[in-house]
């Protein structure tokens, strides 16, 4: 099970009931926050996570609305007693920022790691999640990260009598491990059956409409995707600012067939967004107009 909550959906400014941008992750136990909204601690707190459970934040770029929470956030992590290092991974230029953000946080009692993104495509793992930074569209450097989980395939008994793997090195072996037992080497793949359906999440803020997109996200189980704008007549401003309307959003989730699309990263213009639903799910049907503390936990399929 992966549990993912957008904490906050508002974009520019922080409005009654809706927080500035941010979104967690939780699988077997490790916490991974994207971006870092004004509001961020409050809003985990409203939907009961600690953040005990933030081993690294992901930052899509460094404008303020994303990035605004991490102070308070650090802090109360400190004020908590956390002793566990933090993680923070960006575009070039993040530590910077953050460290200059950081200056009302002085003597945190954990150290805070930075991993700086300068290609247009990097990959790397999270623990048991692989990550694909990609560059997107916006008005500074800004990127979207698709996470995913791979399965492994299912133990196959008969294929281990069958290759002669003896039950000692069953379990090591079932985890992914090449083990040496005998003076014999066995490797995953003579026990396990094919890899099935694993899991996947695209997230993307801030950019106009590009294949990186589309590329990255192909195939999600979720796409979390910027909608700035919805009224009629604001296309002009989505271009000038490097923002997306809700119908150029469905139509890149159109594109990379995911299962869903989750809207989120509002104007605050854009005062009731579920208004223009319908409109939206005329050509993506799986919309979901989100709201703070939208949450889901996505299962692996039974194979």
């Amino acid at each position: 099970m992966w549990e993912v909550c957008l904490l906050g959906t508002s974009g520019m400014m922080p409005l009654p009931g809706r927080f500035l941008t941010s979104a967690m992750t939780r699988y077997n136990g490790s916490g991974l926050l994207i971006d870092c909204g004004e509001g961020t601690q409050v809003a985990l707190r409203k939907r009961g996570f600690s953040c005990h459970d933030i081993d690294t934040i992901l930052i899509t770029h460094t404008h303020g609305d994303h990035v605004s929470g991490l102070p308070g956030l650090l802090l109360s992590m400190g004020n908590a007693e956390r002793t566990e290092p933090v993680r923070i991974i960006g575009p070039k230029g993040t530590e910077a920022v953050v460290r200059s953000l950081c200056v009302i946080a002085p003597d945190l009692p954990f150290e805070v790691n930075f991993a700086e993104l300068s290609e247009a495509r990097e990959e790397f793992s999270l623990g048991e999640i692989s990550v694909t930074a990609f560059r997107v569209s916006h008005n500074i450097i800004c990127y979207g990260y698709a996470l995913s989980v791979r399965r492994q395939g299912r133990f196959l008994p008969e294929k281990a009598a069958a290759n002669k793997v003896p039950m000692a090195v069953w379990s090591r072996v079932q985890k992914g491990a090449t083990v040496e037992y005998e003076g014999v080497t066995y490797t995953p793949d003579m026990i396990l059956g094919p890899e099935r359906k694993g899991l996947k999440i695209t997230y993307c803020t801030d950019s106009r409409p590009t294949p990186s997109i589309v590329d990255a996200a192909a195939g999600s189980d979720l796409f979390i995707c910027e909608g700035m704008y919805a009224e009629p007549g604001m296309e002009k401003k989505a271009k000038d600012h490097r923002h997306m309307t809700f119908y150029e959003a469905a139509t890149m989730a159109k594109e990379a067939g995911v299962q869903e699309m989750w809207l989120t990263h509002y104007s605050p213009s854009l005062v009731r967004p579920e208004t223009y639903a319908d409109a939206v799910r005329e050509i993506f049907p799986n919309t979901v107009v989100s709201r703070d503390g939208q949450f889901v936990d996505l299962m692996f399929t039974e194979e």
